[in-house]
């Protein structure tokens, strides 16, 4: 029972009620210049109904109309969380933007009918239902022949208490009914157009990205910063030797500064306050990030061969980022063990080898899920190449990657 009820307990009923009416006022605007509204004949309720379509069919081909059309439906038939189901906040999927083709100005002429009839209909059934209560209560004195009732009602005193009632609930299911149809067709003839539908989509998807790829650069820049700092912390504690202190300092010092220009680079882009962004490192900045392996422990044997400083921008940002992971890779999970680099530039594609010991207490497929190795493999797939990483037979880890430059 209350579930029956609650409809009449929740402000969207009425204000979906007050919309129907607003939608029909042109009606009798229209009815009241002809056939006049003093007592229609069927013919003239006829054309009282039908006169106001043309002028609806013409303000529907108003581009500006959808959008206003639109915001009415957003506060008037979708309000606030009570109209959509407690606590639900999702969007009603009504457009707010001015048409921008035929076919939705002929949806937007069509929305404009439909409102306009179904608010008509609306005002004639509540008059009558009224008009009805009124006349078996005894609440008018209006004689039955000029009463504009179409069902023939008298006064029935308190016996016609009941019937009052029923007509009274008749009535509210009625407003219910019509505002559930009213809504039911909004999304429909008011939603967002195929095209509004992909530009979102688009948007969004640019959106996404956008964050997967500062969430990305956040992980590889701080993360291998962090790293190195633990690393070279816990190997001068190791020590006890004021030089080596020293080297290892100076090293943590150079990457956080490093990790730092990194962070201000993105937080601008985050703030997007019109400033240009410091540059991105590319894999001619490769040195910097064996250095800072080396200064770690890690016994680096690189190579690298092929013109790097003549590879297109994305691919050697993309790769530095790569590299930097793999290194971090390397001290976060072995520690200061042996590292063989090889990086090949040729005129078709970027191979990039990284290998490490394994250190005999670390899992072989322990390091497989980690969001850094996910990241190389996000990078290169972007780039329409493909990175493997993983254990290799004779006890080492090997993160392989190869990117076009086609």
């Amino acid at each position: 029972m209350s579930g029956f009820l609650r409809p009449l307990t929740r402000a969207v009923t009425y204000t979906r009620w007050l919309h129907l009416l607003i939608g029909s006022g042109v009606v009798w605007v229209c009815a009241s210049i002809y056939p006049g509204l003093s007592s229609p004949t069927p013919t003239g309720w006829l054309l009282v109904v039908l006169d106001p379509i043309p002028l609806m069919v013409v303000a529907g081909m108003v581009p500006a109309m959808r959008r206003a059309e639109g915001l009415q439906a957003r506060m008037m038939l979708f309000p606030g969380p009570h109209a959509r189901g407690e606590g639900d906040e999702a969007d009603p999927g009504i457009s707010v933007a001015a048409s921008g083709s035929w076919r939705e100005r002929a949806r937007t002429a069509a929305w404009l009918v439909l409102r306009l009839e179904v608010g008509c209909a609306t005002v004639l059934l509540t008059g009558q239902l009224i008009g009805s209560v009124f006349m078996v209560l005894g609440a008018t004195d209006e004689p039955p022949e000029s009463d504009g009732l179409i069902l023939p009602v008298s006064y029935l005193g308190w016996g016609g208490l009941p019937l009052a009632l029923l007509l009274v609930l008749a009535e509210v299911l009625m407003l219910v009914a019509a505002g559930w149809l009213i809504t039911w067709a909004a999304p429909r003839l008011l939603g967002p157009s195929p095209a509004e539908r992909l530009a979102a989509l688009e948007e969004r998807t640019e959106q996404l990205l956008e964050r997967n790829r500062i969430a990305r650069e956040l992980h590889d820049s701080i993360g291998h910063a962090l790293t190195v700092a633990v690393v070279q912390a816990g190997a001068a504690r190791a020590a006890a030797d004021p030089e080596f202190t020293d080297r290892a300092l100076e090293a943590v010092e150079e990457t956080g500064r490093a990790a730092l220009e990194d962070l201000e680079r993105v937080l601008r882009v985050l703030r997007e306050d019109g400033r240009p962004a410091s540059g991105r490192p590319t894999l001619t900045d490769a040195e910097r990030l064996l250095e800072s392996a080396r200064a770690s422990g890690a016994e680096v044997d690189a190579e690298i061969s092929g013109p790097v400083e003549r590879l297109p921008g994305p691919v050697s940002r993309e790769g530095y980022r790569m590299l930097q992971e793999s290194l971090t890779n390397v001290l976060r999970h072995s520690g200061p063990v042996p590292v063989r680099l090889r990086i090949t530039v040729d005129d078709a594609r970027l191979v990039m080898d990284v290998r490490n010991t394994l250190p005999r207490a670390t899992s072989s497929t322990g390091r497989g899920g980690g969001s850094g190795l996910r990241g190389i493999r996000e990078r290169a797939t972007l780039l329409g190449g493909r990175a493997t990483t993983g254990p290799l037979d004779d006890g080492q880890w090997q993160v392989h990657v190869e990117l076009p430059l086609g």
